[in-house]
């Protein structure tokens, strides 16, 4: 499972004047719920970056006053202008007690209509799941060998580990193969000529009958 290590300092004072004061000095307010307490504490960009910006799914290791808390994120809030992070709240993973999280879903295989000149569009790229802590994996896996030409896949085709239980709606689409407009316009092509030389067949045994 990937983590990413995360320092802090307490935040042993509360309230909106000293959380602008915290960001004026680079940091950035978080509390961690889901424990015995609720935890408030201060860290910076550079520390949890990689915990944000990312696209996999990770799970934080945030260290306050050398103890460790093993959570994840549950909500960040951004400046609805600048878009810096303003605040972050974590939820603090407990063998036993499930959690809702979003996972990344990963194609694997080769799929036939791709090699037929189709195009692979991904339309889900994370599905909502919940498991306990000690079942929770990095990402699922969705097997398109059998993706053809003009098929989807839909999220009850998804590959589920023991112990995750899928939230997602079963029947939304994760996967498509799309015929591109190059190959639409060869088959209208090749129906159109075999189409002209049915009626051509036709004519012509019209025309001996009336002979």
């Amino acid at each position: 499972m990937n983590t990413v290590a995360i320092k802090s300092r307490p935040r042993p004072k509360l309230g909106t004047k000293i959380a602008r004061q915290s960001r004026r000095e680079g940091l950035i307010p978080c509390v961690l719920y889901g424990g015995e307490d609720i935890i408030h504490f201060n860290t910076t960009y550079n520390e949890i970056r990689d915990l944000v910006y990312t696209p996999d799914f990770k799970i934080a290791e945030v260290e306050v006053e050398g103890k460790t808390y093993r959570c994840i994120i549950k909500e960040v809030q951004f400046h609805p202008v600048k878009e810096n992070i303003l605040h972050i709240d974590f939820l603090q993973l407990i063998e036993g007690r499930p959690v809702k999280v979003e996972l990344p879903v990963h194609c694997k295989g080769n799929s036939p209509g791709v090699r037929a000149g189709g195009k692979l569009i991904q339309k889900m790229r994370r599905v909502k799941v919940k498991a306990t802590p000690e079942n929770l994996v990095e990402e699922l896996e969705l097997d398109i060998s059998n993706l053809n030409l003009g098929q989807s896949i839909r999220v009850r085709d998804i590959t589920v580990p023991e112990g995750v239980e899928i939230l997602s709606a079963p029947g939304t689409p994760v996967a498509s193969v799309e015929v591109p407009r190059a190959l639409r316009g060869a088959a209208a092509g090749e129906e159109a000529v075999e189409e002209g030389a049915e009626e051509g067949a036709e004519a012509g045994e019209e025309a001996t009958a009336g002979e």
